[in-house]
């Protein structure tokens, strides 16, 4: 099944979306649309309002260079 992600597993969330959105578009991506796709990551046990700007600037900064590498 997987582990449980959680707002403070940015690398592991990283690989999920990557996984789940393998030609996502991040340039067009908004932090509302990068957030609703995290919550809707099958293994996403965590509470939707502890979310900020920085740690969803931070996942998409991380998914850019994971994409990047």
């Amino acid at each position: 099944m997987g582990q449980s992600l959680h707002w403070d597993s940015t690398y592991e969330i990283v690989l999920a979306l990557m996984e789940a959105y393998p030609n996502a578009e991040l340039e067009s991506l908004s932090l509302d649309d990068i957030n609703r796709r995290i919550i809707q990551l099958p293994n996403f046990d965590d509470d939707p309002a502890l979310v900020n700007d920085a740690i969803l600037k931070g996942i998409l900064r991380d998914w850019y260079e994971e994409i990047g590498a």
